[in-house]
């Protein structure tokens, strides 16, 4: 018998949701044959079959929470299994005195996530003076005994607060009432939901505006398109123009690329560019690392293939970690302007939107250009005013002029 348990998860993540089942118990199963897929706070991940076999038993249904190295399922050796069922108690045949069913378990072997025996007299005693209930402490003395050091380390633990309760939902008439689904929130929209409100309640968070004239990079795509595809085997977009001018004004405004921690600024001597995705599961923010190193090509080719793995997703922990700055481009859903939330710990997330031709005064004439509006959200704890806006107006020199970039002026 093999048993098939959770992977490693990624860094910081202990925990997920068993989404799919792609057998059933009794189908056989090949090595590496994809058997479920577990959705995570950030990604999903696929669990293979580690051996040929028959899928004997599933043990964690969809919809549960597993751990770490929790069983899902058993794989047996032979042909097909029909799945194992309970038997009514009427069927039950009758035990011997002292013999042990399957379904009881020894004490010695207790189940995941129970503990055995008193926790410790002097940690029961803290406890008890401190009003703190069995789950506002974990256990780490053994079979999860709760000891005093636990209990200190609890008490020193600054407390989350509250999580602010939606409001009451105001009343349905009994004909719409039965129109309406209710569907519980994916892992990862409910993560996405979550850091989004973080972000709103610790940053200090302001947007800055301006606005770029497109003409020069269009102009400039236009007429080397063909020749980079050729050359490259990738199309030349924009959010290699975007990438490589976000890189230029960081250089200049480092606060903007560095983050807060503690009583403590970060500052980051490279850029690895969190790159917003739109999914059918929600937003995701896979991160091309060292994107100041990369050229033009380099950087289509990883946001192409980034966005790929992210729409099959088959993202990885290490895609989506480490970021420093964040680009939004909402103008490919239309959006003429836009607040971006901050993806923390980051303390800047520039947001693309509509080109749009409008009339603008050059030269003291008034001519059609294509415009685009911009939108940099800062964290005002570490970014002034003036570094925001300098960011910003370095961005739109150089989308402008895209010969700054190549003589870093």
């Amino acid at each position: 018998m093999t048993e098939v348990r959770v992977p490693t998860l990624g860094e910081s993540v202990s925990e997920a949701t068993v989404a799919t089942w792609f057998k059933k118990p009794g189908d056989k199963v090949a090595v590496d044959e994809m058997l479920c897929e577990l959705e995570t706070d950030k990604v999903t991940v696929e669990v293979p079959a580690p051996a040929a076999g028959t899928l004997s038993e599933i043990v964690a249904n969809e919809g549960e929470t597993v751990g770490v190295d929790a069983l899902l399922a058993q794989i047996s050796e032979g042909a097909a299994e029909p799945a194992t069922e309970a038997k009514a108690p009427s069927e039950e045949a009758p035990k011997d005195k002292g013999e042990m069913t399957e379904t009881e378990e020894a004490p010695a072997e207790q189940k995941q996530g129970e503990k055995s025996g008193e926790d410790a007299p002097s940690a029961k005693k803290m406890m008890a003076e401190n009003d703190l209930k069995d789950g506002d402490v974990t256990g780490t003395g053994k079979d999860g005994r709760v000891m005093k050091e636990d209990v200190l380390k609890a008490l020193n633990t600054p407390k989350e607060a509250p999580a602010t309760k939606s409001a009451p939902r105001a009343p349905v008439a009994a004909e719409e009432a039965d129109l309406e689904e209710r569907v519980k929130m994916t892992r990862l929209r409910q993560t996405i939901a979550r850091r989004l409100k973080e972000a709103q309640n610790t940053a200090a968070m302001l947007t800055t505006y301006n606005e770029v004239d497109m003409t020069a990079v269009m102009d400039l795509r236009k007429e080397y398109k063909d020749l980079f595809e050729k050359k490259h085997g990738v199309k030349l977009g924009f959010m290699s123009f975007f990438t490589k001018a976000c890189i230029h004004a960081l250089n200049e405004v480092p606060d903007v690329n560095a983050e807060i921690d503690g009583d403590s600024v970060i500052y980051k001597n490279y850029v690895n560019m969190g790159v917003a995705v739109g999914t059918p599961n929600g937003l995701v923010v896979p991160v091309l690392r060292r994107a100041d190193l990369m050229g033009f090509a380099e950087i289509e080719k990883s946001i192409a293939e980034m966005g790929k793995k992210a729409r099959d997703g088959k993202l990885s922990m290490k895609d989506m970690q480490g970021g420093s700055f964040t680009i939004s481009n909402g103008g490919v859903y239309g959006s003429l302007m836009s607040s971006p939330i901050l993806n923390p710990p980051q303390s800047g997330i520039l947001g693309m939107h509509k080109i749009q031709e409008r009339p603008m005064v050059v030269g003291g004439q008034i001519v059609i250009r294509p415009m685009m509006y911009l939108a940099l959200s800062y964290d005002h704890r570490i970014v002034d005013g003036k570094g925001a806006v300098t960011f910003l107006v370095r961005v739109k020199e150089a989308l402008e002029d895209p010969r700054r970039l190549l003589m870093d002026l």
